[in-house]
């Protein structure tokens, strides 16, 4: 049935048996949702960041309100009475439209961010991923096994799998 020339095949699996086969699937299996977990954190950590930025802009737009109203106010409403002559009054409402609009802008490009943090959803995939491979892993308890290719030094020999034992 298979090629007894086949030398990988002989290489690999010849010399182990089921159970070490089986021992060697579920340790794969073990690394991978192992995998599955670190790319969860990895996904979750980008889209914190991205709410940290959204977060720092709703942070700037406030603080340009509050820290520029009472400067900005009086050099716009005297600028804008020097341009059109209009009562003081109403160039002071003026420049205060002004500000909350830049606040209003900076306020929008936050939610921009935090839109995009919110549709992310990377660790969500990553978490259905995981449960799904834990269902196929059922009861099975993983025994984590390096695997290692080992080949005599100076040998033209194939090199052979052997299980190493990790404590």
């Amino acid at each position: 049935m298979s090629d007894p020339g086949n030398t990988t095949a002989n290489a690999v699996g010849a010399d182990r048996s089921l159970g070490q086969l089986v021992a060697s699937a579920t340790a794969e299996m073990s690394a991978l949702v192992h995998d599955e977990i670190a790319l969860a954190k990895a996904q979750l950590r980008q889209d914190v960041k991205k709410a940290g930025v959204g977060g720092a802009a709703f942070s700037a737009a406030g603080a340009v309100l509050l820290f520029s109203l009472p400067m900005l106010s009086f050099a716009l409403a005297y600028g804008f009475e020097a341009w059109t002559g209009w009562n003081l009054a109403w160039c002071f409402l003026l420049s205060f439209a002004v500000n909350v609009v830049l606040a209003a802008l900076l306020g929008l490009v936050g939610m921009v961010f935090v839109k995009k943090a919110k549709k992310g959803k990377g660790p969500q995939r990553a978490v259905a991923s995981a449960k799904e491979t834990a269902a196929l892993l059922g009861n099975a308890k993983p025994h984590p096994r390096g695997v290692e290719l080992t080949k005599p030094v100076g040998s033209r020999a194939p090199a052979r799998v052997s299980d190493k034992v990790s404590a």
